[in-house]
């Protein structure tokens, strides 16, 4: 069934229906539609051009892959995903569908200052979330907190950008590439997201880069020589060098209001040296979200193959693997099928 959305065109199984845009990024539009099959609205990804270039190509295949790969309560499902197209031949596009999420973080915020223990509650979730799916991303409410749009999701080490995550939650590291990033970015965006939901007010709310990094600098203090010297990029620890010396300010004194807990949490996340910053695993173990932690409910992630990252493959075939992953999916018994 085809369909036209703000002048591009849709073709989806005729099980979707009512198809409305909610919302687009760099790399795809979502709309929100009716599975006439489950009764229940979910949420449609398509692709920008997801075949212009062989960094898009693998990424398309990476998301894929990853949303095929996680199962926790905390990380968004993928339901099904489908092509239009009849052979790989022929293939260019593809959909994902996933739950929709009625709220979004923001949205709530906008509307009301959240209560202490819905903080704690959302924040627990969101490690959770991170610690079996450290990607760093959307943060959306829906009676718990779900890690969405795997857009964004990026190998550990390639492919990496200032732009990746927006600019008030972007780890210091990421602003000026100091130096290979790892999941400790989400830790610090995690820790930004926590300050504004306690306060209502963005913690770092840069006007640019340069302005963004005064500002958490303003903070956490000038990197220390040994974090500087291990900074991968020369045109950084130059930069860094040429700073005026500032000291880092006690976290209690610019949060007086907030709990002591609180407090000390965000002091231990937001560091500027990635590999001391705590993990989210660790995080989930603090007193501040004792009241709902238990390491029996908060398991870590099945191993995940992703030996596929050093494939050194064309557009074509990587087009074709993900064509593979779409032609054996079971959106029935999801779990169930072959990766």
């Amino acid at each position: 069934m085809s369909t036209e959305v703000q002048k591009t065109t849709w073709d989806v199984p005729e099980r979707y229906e009512a198809l409305k845009p909610i919302g687009s990024g760099a790399y795809g539009t979502v709309c929100s539609a009716l599975d006439k099959q489950t009764k229940e609205k979910v949420a449609i990804k398509k692709l920008y051009r997801p075949f212009q270039s062989l960094i898009h190509t693998k990424r398309a295949y990476r998301e894929l892959r990853l949303l095929r790969h996680i199962e926790n309560d905390n990380v968004i499902s993928l339901l099904n995903v489908f092509t239009p197209d009849s052979s790989l031949e022929k293939f260019q596009t593809f959909y994902m569908v996933m739950p929709l999420v009625a709220q979004d973080l923001g949205h709530i915020m906008k509307k009301r200052r959240l209560a202490d223990r819905i903080v704690i509650y959302l924040f627990y979730q969101l490690l959770r979330g991170l610690k079996v799916s450290p990607l760093c991303l959307y943060f959306a409410v829906n009676n718990r907190s779900l890690i969405l749009d795997f857009g964004l999701a990026r190998h550990q080490e390639s492919e990496m950008t200032g732009y990746v995550v927006t600019r008030w939650y972007r780890a210091p590291e990421i602003i000026f590439n100091w130096m290979h990033y790892s999941q400790s970015v989400d830790v610090w965006s995690a820790a930004c997201i926590l300050a504004e939901m306690i306060t209502g007010k963005v913690v770092f709310p840069g006007h640019d880069s340069i302005d963004q990094l005064k500002k958490i600098m303003s903070l956490t203090g000038t990197p220390a020589s040994a974090l500087v010297q291990k900074m991968q990029s020369a045109d950084a620890q130059s930069y860094v060098q040429g700073l005026p010396l500032q000291k880092k300010k006690v976290f209690s004194e610019v949060f007086p209001s907030m709990d002591k807990k609180a407090v000390d949490l965000l002091e231990a996340m937001l560091l500027l040296d990635p590999e001391s910053r705590l993990t989210a695993a660790q995080g989930l173990s603090h007193p501040y979200l004792a009241e709902f932690h238990d390491p029996e409910s908060e398991p870590g992630s099945q191993a995940y193959d992703d030996s596929f990252e050093s494939l050194e493959l064309d557009i074509g075939e990587w087009k074709s693997l993900i064509h593979m992953e779409i032609m054996t999916f079971d959106p029935v018994n999801p779990r169930n099928t072959a990766m």
